[in-house]
């Protein structure tokens, strides 16, 4: 799937001129947690989130708490903790750096950039203008609305299912080297060493993803761990 086909068009910004007290009122009316900054030009000049609105000085949430050897040496982080807390313009508050994906950009390039950066949204442009957002939400709402899986007309033969099982595992690193697949009767039986109990479970998982498989069932023995000299 792309972003173009999960992302949110009817987008709510705001823009770098507006006051912090007018964003937050915006996200309570209409119950966001964060929205694009959009210059006038109608590009995305940042993001501003309810985390930028955490620590502010009309609630009393300003100070932070430094030992005085990390304030001796921060004077720089303080004065931008002091706008971040202080400025009453969104072009002060906002977070600046913006990652933005393509409409053609697949979900699982989204899913990396929400998780390695932490953040609940990116922005979706087409010809540097914002034509949508993708939440983490959105991505859920993906994954809840697929149909199930239509049933298979004739389950796989045992060397078939011990077939595609090997196949599915060849390349993963968690396949425990020493292992062995027997398959009798649509029961998958592990055999052998495992380096983890995460690789046996996620051989289970992987068989049971094959139609046919009635269970797994596990034999396998604990990597041997050599003794302390």
């Amino acid at each position: 799937m792309r972003a173009s086909e999960v992302m949110t068009s009817n987008v709510i910004s705001v823009t770098p001129d507006m006051t912090v007290r007018d964003v937050a009122r915006i996200f309570v009316d209409k119950g966001i947690s964060g929205a694009p900054v959009i210059d006038t030009e109608g590009h995305v000049a940042g993001m501003i989130s309810e985390g930028d609105l955490l620590r502010r000085v009309e609630i009393g949430t300003d100070a932070r708490q430094r030992s005085s050897w990390l304030e001796f040496f921060s004077s720089t982080d303080d004065a931008r903790d002091y706008i971040k807390t202080h400025a009453p313009k969104v072009r002060d508050v906002m977070t600046v750096e913006v990652v933005s994906v393509s409409e053609d950009a697949p979900l699982s390039e989204v899913a990396s950039i929400l998780e390695t950066r932490r953040i609940k949204r990116v922005p979706v442009t087409k010809a540097g203008q914002l034509v949508g957002i993708v939440s983490r939400a959105n991505l859920v709402q993906a994954l809840a609305s697929m149909p199930e899986e239509p049933a298979e007309d004739a389950a796989l033969s045992d060397a078939d299912i011990r077939a595609t099982l090997m196949g599915e595992l060849a390349g993963h690193k968690w396949a425990f080297a020493g292992r062995n697949i027997v398959v009798n009767d649509g029961v998958v039986h592990l055999w052998g060493i495992f380096h983890s109990a995460e690789a046996v479970e996620a051989v289970r998982v992987a068989a049971e993803g094959i139609p046919g498989v009635k269970r797994v069932e596990d034999h396998t023995e604990p990597y041997p761990v050599m003794p302390g000299i």
